[in-house]
Order: structure tokens, then sequence, then C-alpha cells
């Protein structure tokens, strides 16, 4: 992944960013810097937070919607929107694995099918994945079945990324 374009963002556009995470995951991101960096390749588009890719745009049924990164979510505890997995399911987790029922714990009973969501894990508290929810926060914990895909996750090209 090459850098293919990077400005800084507006008042606006920064307060726009604070207010969704706000709303979504319970989250208050401060910074002294903010640029917004468009990435070749998977498309990424990343937002630097005090020069550190804390927020990616992902697309959504409304458009391109701000949530956090894995790094993110470790820097800022998401409260809402958390799908946890026990400790037999971190590796695939971590290895960009979608997310099945077996391996889900605990999940926010506030999540939609369609949301994006981070996945959590219960042993160390640390945030490995975003993804989509396929299901509603209820009906993920179960025997059986594919809840959240997976959008990015620890180790990937993103997770890597040095700006």
């Amino acid at each position: 992944m090459e850098v293919k374009s990077r400005h800084h963002l507006r008042s606006d556009a920064i307060a726009e960013i604070q207010e969704m995470l706000a709303g979504k995951l319970g989250v208050e991101v401060d910074a002294d810097t903010v640029e917004n960096v468009e990435l070749t390749g998977e498309g990424w588009n990343v937002v630097l937070v005090d020069g550190d890719p804390l927020v990616l745009y992902v697309d959504g049924e409304t458009g391109r919607e701000p949530f956090l990164t894995v790094r993110g979510a470790n820097e800022y505890p998401p409260t809402e929107h958390v799908v946890t997995v026990d400790a037999g399911a971190v590796g695939f987790v971590s290895n960009g694995a979608d997310i099945m029922r077996p391996g889900i714990v605990e999940a926010d009973d506030d999540i939609s099918e369609g949301d994006l969501v981070v996945i959590n894990e219960e042993s160390h508290g640390k945030f490995l994945a975003i993804g989509r929810a396929l299901v509603e926060g209820p009906e993920m914990v179960g025997e059986e079945g594919r809840v959240v895909e997976s959008i990015h996750h620890v180790g990937d090209e993103l997770y890597e990324l040095a700006v």
C-alpha cells in the first residue's frame, strides 16, 4: 500500500468524525492533528490522528462512514457495538477469519444486522478486528454459523501501516 493522497481535515469534518464515533462507539477521540490519507491497493481511506491510522472509512448503506481501526479501538476502547470472543477464536480472528457463533461469548444487544462492530478478546480485553454484523447482537451467541464478516484485523496491511 502506498499513499495516493494526503491532506489535513477541516474542523467541520473532524467534528463530524468525532460525533459519529461518539454516537456509535461511545468514544471521545481528541487530537492535535487530523489528516485524511487515501491509500492505493485495497482502496483504504484512513484518518491519521496525531500521525497514527486510528480511523477508517468503511463503505456502508449510506455511503462511507468513519469507524475505528484496530489500533484506534485499542487506543480509544469502545463501549458500544462490541463483540467479545473466547481464547479459542483469537487465532482465527487475528488471521482475518469471519467471526463464528461458537467463538462468541458476548455481544451488545443494540447491534443490528449490517452494523459495524469491534471484536474484543475476553482474556486481555484487546481489540482484534472490525467487521460487519450479519445478524443482530442477541442472535450472535450460539452453536453454529457465521455472524460477523471481517473487514480489518490485527496483522493485516492496514494494521501494519506506517505513514
